[in-house]
């Protein structure tokens, strides 16, 4: 599973939930958090959770005190922020409860689909390997030992089927390689430029990038709207804790027209990043005045959309994968067992 800065999306929802239940409870937060961290002594958060009881001491601010740990996400840190301005904490954790939890599930489509075709990938160069490395020398040794010669035509045969069997295993090999590059970038400090470069390269990729972009951007704003803000505000607070480049460009370019006057509702629907049934759909909460509820059921739907996306991208991967290793490998079978099925006929 894929962590923020350190911390699993699964923990980040629990400890949202926790907070949130604290708040509705009435507890002072400094006694609820040292709870949390007496209980999760023994969880890999353990040192996180023990920092954040100390620091919410020294400051009684849960922003303040998440701010001097950088294994708390920074999405995480200034919507708390956000949440203490507004005064609407409570409820700003209960919606990064769901947010996380709902990540936790992408993220999981996204391990299965990364993992599942690497291991039929690992399967293919193996299983091609011992083709050639086993299969092949074993036939030429018993033509060898039969005292029967290959004409130029089973010879040019055998070395075709060979060469497409080593050129196969060095393209799934090369991606193999690729892919666990990649899995190693996407924990690192280039894990934004990698999805840029995917995103780039393969067009599923990309939408399922910008569904999952326009889902947590729409989330961000259902929040900081509910908190009490003023739309063009809560547009620039989004865009400053939105960790996608072109969401947070396009949330800029909606807050210019704020600023000149148009209404929230009409610039989201015409800013290019909604289907026409979602914009329809805001527009007509905005006329009764639920458009909060409204962004966040939409991003709901985009939550959706991406995970049916990532499946469906694992069941165009997974066939293609198989009906290539049925093909290659019976490519190198029959272009030795051919010319050897030729020279037994000839005998009998």
């Amino acid at each position: 599973m894929k962590k923020n800065n350190g911390i699993s999306a699964e923990e980040l929802s629990g400890f949202c939930a926790q907070v949130a239940m604290l708040l509705e409870a009435g507890l002072p937060l400094y006694e609820g958090v040292r709870s949390m961290a007496e209980t999760g002594a023994q969880t890999p958060c353990a040192a996180q959770y023990e920092q954040l009881s100390n620091a919410l001491d020294e400051t009684g601010s849960l922003y303040e005190a998440m701010r001097r740990d950088s294994a708390w996400p920074r999405y995480l840190v200034e919507m708390t922020g956000i949440g203490e301005r507004s005064g609407r904490l409570e409820e700003v954790m209960k919606g990064l409860s769901r947010q996380y939890a709902r990540e936790a599930r992408v993220r999981e489509a996204i391990t299965s689909a990364i993992a599942y075709p690497m291991m039929l990938g690992i399967m293919l160069a193996a299983v091609i390997l011992v083709v050639l490395l086993l299969v092949v020398p074993v036939f030429r040794q018993v033509l060898a030992g039969m005292g029967m010669g290959l004409d130029a035509s089973a010879t040019r045969l055998i070395g075709i089927g060979t060469t497409v069997g080593w050129g196969v295993l060095g393209i799934a090999s090369l991606l193999l390689i690729a892919a666990v590059v990649i899995a190693v970038l996407m924990k690192t400090k280039y894990r934004e430029k990698t999805i840029a470069f995917l995103t780039d390269l393969i067009p599923m990729v990309r939408k399922v990038n910008r569904k999952l972009s326009v889902s947590r951007e729409l989330s961000v704003l259902s929040m900081t709207l509910s908190g009490g803000f003023a739309a063009e505000e809560a547009i620039e607070m989004a865009g400053s804790v939105l960790e996608d480049k072109h969401a947070a460009e396009s949330l800029n370019a909606i807050a210019a027209k704020l600023r000149d006057g148009a209404a929230f509702a009409e610039t989201m629907a015409e800013g290019g990043q909604l289907e026409d049934l979602h914009a329809r759909m805001l527009r007509t909460a905005a006329a009764v005045g639920h458009e909060t509820d409204m962004l966040e059921q939409i991003a709901g739907i985009y939550e959706e959309d991406a995970e049916n996306g990532l499946h469906a991208l694992v069941s165009v991967i997974e066939p293609v994968l198989v009906i290539t290793l049925s093909v290659v490998i019976g490519g190198v079978l029959l272009s030795v067992m051919m010319p050897m099925a030729g020279l037994l006929a000839g005998l009998l």
